[in-house]
C-alpha cells in the first residue's frame, strides 16, 4: 500500500515530549489513510520506549549531524519520506485523534487551500501563561491567514517541492519564512476543525524570556529575499524601542535627568499597557489583565536582546 501522508519531525534533547507526539500520532483515527513517521534527530540513539510508542505505525529514525538546523533536518526528513502529503510536527505535540481525517479532506476538497493547520488549545490545568499563549494564537480562526506557526503543518509533497523546502539558512522564524513562500501558491487556512496541545508550550516568565531571546536570533535574517507585509513590522520595531526607552530612562535617572528619565519610562510602560488592553479582549478575562502586562514586559525586552544578538551572531546551530 502507498503511504498517503507522511509525519516529519526534528527532534533533539528530550525525548519525554516526543514519545507523547509519537503516542498521539499512534492514536489517531486513520479511516483509511495509510501514514508513516520519520524522526529526524540530533541524538546519538533513542530509547526503546520512545521507538515503540508509534506502533504499529511505520517509524523511520534518521540521525541528523549536530550543525543542522531545524529547517535542514525538516528538508532531509522529506527526502527519507514516501508520502503524497507531508504533515509537519515540531517533538512536544499532542494530536487531536481526528487530526488527519479532520484536515486532509481540506486539502482534498478546497485546491485552492495549499497549506493548513489546526488550532492550539491548552493542556488540562493549563497555568496562565499557557492559556495566553493559547489566545495569542488563535487570534484568527477558521480564516486564511499570512503566515503559519511550524507546531503542526500539513500540505502537499508537490506545493512543498514548489516552496523550494525550508530555508536553511536561519535558526528561528523558518516556519514563518516558508509558510510565506507556500501562500505565494494559495491559501493558508488555520481551522478548527482538530486541534492540538503544545506540550512544550511557556509556562513560567523566566523560562518564555530565554525561550524568546533564541526565537529573536533570526528576525533579521527573515527579511532577507522576502516581502514584509505591513503587519509584521511591528514585530520587530516594538520590542527595541521598549527596551531602547528602558535603558534612556535608566541612562536619564543615572544622570539625575528626572524629568528625561520620567518621560521615557512612562512611555515605555505604554507600549505593553496598549498590547495589554487589546490582548485583553481577545481573552476575554481568562487570564487577568496583570499576567498579560507582565507577559509583554517580560517580551519585549527578550525578543530585543534576541535580535540584537543575532545580528552579531548570525547563529548556525538550531537549540529546538
Amino acid at each position: 500500500m502507498s503511504v498517503e501522508v507522511s509525519f516529519i519531525i526534528p527532534h533533539m534533547g528530550r525525548e519525554g515530549m516526543l514519545l507523547d507526539t509519537l503516542k498521539s500520532i499512534s492514536q489517531l483515527r486513520l479511516d483509511g489513510i495509510s501514514i508513516e513517521i520519520i524522526v529526524v534527530t540530533k541524538n546519538r540513539s533513542l530509547n526503546e520506549d520512545t521507538v515503540s510508542a508509534a506502533k504499529p505505525i511505520p517509524l523511520n529514525i534518521v540521525h541528523a549531524p549536530q550543525e543542522l538546523t531545524i529547517s535542514d533536518q525538516r528538508n532531509f526528513g522529506v527526502e527519507k519520506s514516501n508520502g503524497r502529503f507531508l504533515a509537519f510536527l515540531d517533538a512536544d505535540i499532542a494530536l487531536n485523534a481526528n487530526w488527519l481525517s479532520a484536515l486532509l479532506p481540506i486539502l482534498d476538497k478546497q485546491k485552492d487551500i495549499k497549506l493548513v493547520s489546526a488550532i492550539q488549545k491548552p493542556a488540562d490545568n493549563a497555568p496562565a501563561l499557557e492559556k495566553l499563549r493559547v489566545a495569542l494564537s488563535n487570534a484568527e480562526i477558521d480564516c486564511d491567514v499570512a503566515f503559519l506557526p511550524g507546531r503542526n503543518l500539513l500540505l502537499s509533497r508537490l506545493t512543498f517541492d514548489v516552496s523550494g523546502g525550508f530555508p536553511s539558512h536561519l535558526v528561528t522564524c523558518e516556519d514563518y519564512v516558508f509558510t510565506q513562500k507556500v501562500s505565494q501558491q494559495g491559501r493558508l487556512f488555520y481551522s478548527s476543525a482538530s486541534d492540538y496541545v503544545h506540550i512544550g508550550e511557556d509556562k513560567a516568565f523566566f523560562a518564555m524570556a530565554k525561550k524568546e531571546v533564541w526565537r529573536g536570533l533570526s528576525n533579521i535574517a527573515s527579511l532577507r529575499g522576502r516581502k514584509i507585509p505591513l503587519r509584521e513590522w511591528p514585530s520587530f520595531i516594538v520590542p527595541p524601542v521598549f527596551l531602547l526607552l528602558l535603558l534612556l530612562s535608566l541612562f536619564a535617572a543615572l544622570l539625575n535627568a528626572w524629568s528625561l528619565a520620567l518621560f521615557s519610562l512612562f512611555a515605555s510602560m505604554c507600549i505593553p499597557l496598549l498590547y495589554s488592553l487589546r490582548l485583553r479582549r481577545l481573552t476575554k478575562g481568562d487570564p487577568s489583565f496583570f499576567t498579560i502586562f507582565m507577559f509583554y514586559l517580560f517580551y519585549f525586552p527578550a525578543r530585543a536582546i534576541g535580535t540584537i544578538g543575532g545580528i552579531f551572531k548570525g547563529g548556525k546551530k538550531s537549540e529546538r
